[in-house]
């Protein structure tokens, strides 16, 4: 819901053309899409392979997901955010791609990530490398600045229509005890989707990310940014048709995400549209560009 008095968001985005993968693949072999696709991409590598594994029916390399999901967040914490407010890089943890309660570890100082508002309030405080960045977005968004609300978590069902969805990591998570805190003290904003990242380390190194659907030609995998669907159709022994779902197209639909995150931040704040899109983190080219006023 746009926010009373104001005719339009202060920012509105323009994103780059898709690349026309179905091209790319009919009338190959599945065996050729199946090493073909995650090489057209730079990113979610892992889990664009393991969405054409299922919709296949072969085999899923579940812990390559898991890893590509750690390393993300944890260059989003270490690296990206760091330096949006002029602090230098942190080294990741030693040995963080092997997972496991020894990297809960060193990132919480306990083998889990925090659980209740207290637990959470604490950790925030303290001197690790996790929380400051979300010292600084809390101190960079008053409560309710930038915030997409009222939108259904996504689902198997609802993935393929087109509808505005939360399929974000943040969705994923949305109803653990401290992203409810988040969600209702401060809103759906950027402080509840960097927040959600320490949930999705937390079962990405213990192996707890959501199962893989799959089901007629169709898979939904988790991913980095969300849930990532893809729908292969073969005949007589190749592709014929390819739709793939991603993070991203729930992100950009019209009165998605992004639109109600720009229709909630304040005129004043469009300075912060750069850190905000990377805390929303497409996968694609996305541009903000400042709206003329009328």
């Amino acid at each position: 819901m746009r926010p009373a008095g104001r005719i339009s968001p202060p920012l509105v985005a323009e994103a780059a053309p898709g690349l026309p993968v179905a091209r790319h693949v009919a009338g190959r072999s599945p065996d050729e899409v199946l090493a073909l696709l995650p090489r057209l991409f730079n990113l979610c590598r892992a889990a664009q392979g393991a969405g054409i594994a299922a919709a296949l029916g072969r085999p899923v390399d579940a812990g390559g997901i898991a890893a590509e999901c750690l390393r993300d967040h944890l260059m989003k914490f270490h690296v990206t955010w760091p330096r949006f407010f002029g602090r230098a890089p942190v080294p990741l943890p030693e040995g963080w791609a092997e997972g496991g309660r020894g990297l809960l570890t060193a990132l919480f100082g306990t083998d889990r990530a925090p659980r209740t508002a207290e637990d959470f309030a604490a950790f925030r405080g303290s001197g690790r490398a996790l929380a400051d960045p979300l010292r600084r977005i809390r101190d960079s968004f008053a409560p309710h600045e930038a915030v997409a609300e009222g939108l259904a978590p996504v689902t198997f069902a609802t993935l393929w229509d087109g509808a505005p969805v939360e399929n974000s990591v943040a969705g994923r998570h949305a109803r653990h005890p401290v992203m409810d805190h988040v969600a209702r003290t401060y809103g759906r904003g950027p402080l509840w989707r960097a927040t959600a990242r320490l949930y999705d380390i937390e079962a990405a190194a213990l192996g707890q990310l959501p199962v893989i659907a799959a089901e007629d030609g169709r898979a939904m995998v988790p991913a980095a940014r969300g849930a990532y669907g893809v729908h292969i159709t073969v005949a007589e022994g190749v592709v014929t048709e390819l739709a793939r779902v991603t993070p991203t197209d729930a992100l950009l639909a019209e009165g998605g995400i992004l639109d109600r995150t720009l229709a909630a931040l304040p005129a004043d704040k469009a300075g912060l549209g750069p850190l905000l899109l990377d805390i929303l983190d497409p996968c694609s080219p996305v541009r903000l560009r400042e709206m003329a006023d009328a």
